[in-house]
């Protein structure tokens, strides 16, 4: 194999996975833009970083300051899980819609967006 076709391979792999990444990614921004207006904020808002925190927050029913919380490693990780299971509760949904949105959220989340599931408020209040 010449250079030039290691390069042409690696130019390709490169190029699927960059394509791959950038369909999830719209994914995720389409369904989020749809979750946040099922619950009454605005869609765009799942565009600016923090901001898109703070919303959330607002539609789980959790006060702002935990996006301090968000910063401090592994407490995060804690912090995110709860507002997974707040996420589903607002909208409806039990256990094993969580356990959907942790383990496979490219196809729970969409479900969330598109379904037919309801905002129902904020799970935390």
């Amino acid at each position: 194999m010449s250079e030039g076709e290691a390069v042409g391979i690696f130019a390709g792999i490169f190029g699927a996975f960059i394509l791959v990444w950038m369909a999830v990614f719209l994914l995720y921004v389409i369904s989020g833009w749809v979750i946040f207006s099922k619950a009454g904020k605005p869609g765009w808002a799942v565009l600016v970083p923090i901001y898109n925190i703070i919303v959330l927050l607002e539609i789980v029913g959790r006060p702002i300051w935990w996006i301090v919380l968000l910063l401090i490693p592994f407490v995060n990780i804690i912090v995110w899980l709860i507002l997974v299971v707040d996420l589903a509760k607002s909208f409806g949904k039990g256990v094993g819609y969580v356990l959907g949105l942790i383990f496979l959220p490219p196809i729970f989340y969409p479900m969330l967006a598109f379904g037919s599931s309801k905002y129902v408020g904020p799970a935390a209040k």
